[in-house]
């Protein structure tokens, strides 16, 4: 095993922290943005959002693949046969490429509001801020608990 990363596994942690913390801010609040842009009729309003959704969802992109990176990298430092026993990690990585999927799905849905095509309700967008929540619930739980 690597010595560099083993002895330094707590800082991999850390930061693999900090980074989803920060990623999580942003995709905590881009839905809502999307609420806002949903429910407005103004176009002044509707250019604006479409700035902040983009340049939040491009800001906060670096975080999840620094998030990734370090989980990768904390995997690797305990090496395959942690990672064959570690069954509550394979859900875990499991709801992150969800995550990931999500995320991705934003680009579509700024993408979608810069066209000035949403067909979807605020509504939609609340229920649709909710799926982050709920993964998050999910891996606190299962990356602290490890209740398998």
């Amino acid at each position: 095993m690597n010595t560099f990363i083993l002895s330094n596994i707590l800082w991999f942690k850390a930061f693999h922290v900090i980074f989803m913390v920060a990623w999580f801010a942003g995709i905590f609040y881009l839905p809502r943005l999307f609420v806002n842009h949903a429910e407005t009729t103004s176009k002044e309003v509707s250019q604006h959002l479409k700035g902040m959704e983009k340049r939040l969802l491009y800001f906060v992109t670096p975080f999840a693949i620094f998030t990734l990176l370090l989980g990768l990298t904390i995997i690797y430092a305990y090496g395959n046969a942690w990672f064959v026993a570690a069954k509550w990690l394979h859900i875990k990585i499991t709801l992150v490429i969800i995550l990931f999927i999500y995320h991705g799905y934003c680009f579509k849905l700024v993408n979608t509001f810069a066209q000035d095509k949403n067909a979807r309700s605020g509504r939609f967008y609340r229920i649709f801020n909710e799926i982050p929540v709920l993964i998050l619930f999910a891996v606190i739980i299962l990356a602290y608990v490890k209740p398998m």
